[in-house]
């Protein structure tokens, strides 16, 4: 068993552990009776979730709300489904809200827990690679709106992460791919996350290509913890993302209009992300921010993992920069982009010329 316990801005309060291993979710309740004192709880999942693992959650103290899966139900409407069973089934303060799922259910579940009666216990139980190494860490919890991706949210830390390895055996391989997309965006951004210890990460991708591919628990284990750790050393040094937290969004400034202009239905989050990888790489290389001997070897990698790496269809620029600029991190009315520097690290650019950001699309 892996404990991973990240503390933001050491801060008692703020603190959680996360906890990785295979079959976890056999036990789940007492560990989460561990860390809350929570007595009853409101399970969210969706119904592929619930079918596949919702019997370990059952008690006489648990009510579940099951949710359509899809990036696409991310939505208020589904928000206030959550906020209208909590209050159906008289939910108190003292009580928590339980995510079991993926990305989706994780940030729905989390901003339903920070705004019911101004803030409830909330348990992560991740169900999706994606989830593991990344959106069930660090607090921030939000719904789309129709302009923009997560632009209504808040920051609001889980009292506890429960990342069971077994469940990802069941992931498909569409699925299990969406998930390795932001693992190796961590490949990219190591030495920016000013972490305490030196992974290589960037070399573990290369020399365990294998065994991840074929879902080694070994290999997922030790992947999805380096993850967890060095997203886990960004959130303690910035926690609502004045600075240093927005690194963790390389790639996403292309991906999140990607998924805009596409209504959240043709890609998946991680093949936005993907795409927007390798957009933001060809950018740098124009711009001579990297040398091309490092952007080969980065869309190699991209590659090896059979990611997607374009789009498949010619979006109409202006729509496409016009959700670019919706997007939450424009500071200034300038478009904000992480930015490859050298091998491993990123830098914040803000001030590029729209031709040059447009190019590759």
């Amino acid at each position: 068993m892996t404990v991973l316990n990240v503390r933001i801005k050491a801060t008692k309060e703020s603190s959680y552990p996360i906890i990785i291993e295979e079959n976890i979710l056999e036990k789940a309740y007492e560990y989460i009776l561990k860390y809350t004192n929570a007595k009853r709880f409101l399970v969210v999942t969706n119904d592929k979730i619930f079918n596949l693992y919702g019997e370990y959650l059952r008690n006489d103290n648990s009510e579940f709300i099951v949710l359509p899966d899809g990036e696409v139900y991310k939505s208020m409407d589904y928000l206030n489904k959550i906020l209208d069973k909590a209050l159906e089934i008289k939910l108190e303060r003292k009580d928590a809200i339980i995510a079991l799922g993926g990305g989706v259910i994780g940030d729905m579940a989390g901003f339903a827990a920070a705004i019911y009666q101004r803030g409830i216990d909330f348990i992560q139980i991740p169900t999706t690679l994606l989830a593991q190494v990344d959106s069930s860490v660090g607090g921030k919890v939000a719904v789309n709106h129709k302009l923009g991706k997560n632009m209504l949210g808040a920051f609001y830390q889980p009292k506890l992460v429960l990342s069971d390895t077994n469940v990802l055996k069941t992931l498909d391989e569409r699925q299990f791919k969406t998930g390795l997309s932001e693992v190796i965006k961590y490949a990219f951004i190591e030495k920016t996350c000013n972490a305490e210890e030196n992974y290589n990460f960037y070399e573990f991708l290369k020399e365990n290509k294998e065994k991840i591919c074929r879902k080694d628990t070994k290999a997922l284990k030790e992947l999805i913890t380096i993850c967890c750790k060095l997203k886990s050393a960004v959130v303690n040094q910035d926690e609502k993302e004045k600075g240093l937290r927005a690194i963790l969004n390389f790639g996403h400034t292309y991906a999140h209009a990607i998924e805009n202009i596409t209504n959240y239905e043709k890609y998946t989050h991680g093949e936005a992300v993907s795409i927007g990888m390798k957009l933001i790489f060809d950018l740098a290389l124009s711009l001579g921010k990297i040398s091309e001997e490092y952007y080969k070897d980065a869309i190699s990698l991209i590659k090896e993992y059979d990611l997607v790496t374009s789009l498949d269809f010619t979006p109409d620029k202006e729509k496409f920069y016009e959700a670019m600029k919706s997007d939450k991190k424009v500071s200034n009315q300038s478009i904000v982009f992480v930015m490859p520097k050298n091998r491993k690290e990123v830098e914040i650019e803000n001030n590029i010329d729209k031709k040059h950001i447009l190019q590759g699309i």
